[in-house]
């Protein structure tokens, strides 16, 4: 997938010389890459670690602090009460199920 962006880009750079328009869509092309065309490479892993160090942290990885860790599993218990008290029937069923 990198080596069509990058060819792609190169073709568009050149077609820039004689329209200047292409050159704004190779760097689009480009920044919507790096955003959002490498999943599970070393971008979004820099972007996690990052985010972690700085005390948030994001789902998968672990807690920064374990305040934030009772936050979280404080808040996922809420939700659970909430889920069952407001859907009785659902919660039932599944309660059903992993029984068997």
């Amino acid at each position: 997938m990198g080596t069509i962006v990058i060819a792609g880009t190169v073709v568009l750079v050149l077609l820039g010389f004689g329209n200047h328009v292409w050159w704004l869509a190779a760097v689009a092309v480009l920044f919507l890459y790096t955003q959002y065309g490498r999943s599970g490479s070393a971008g979004s892993a820099s972007r996690s670690s990052s985010s972690s160090s700085s005390g948030g942290s994001s789902a998968g990885s672990m807690p920064g602090t374990y305040q934030a860790y009772r936050k979280r599993r404080d808040q996922q218990a809420k939700w659970e009460r909430r889920y069952r008290r407001e859907r009785p029937l659902e919660s039932r069923r599944q309660a059903r199920e992993k029984s068997k």
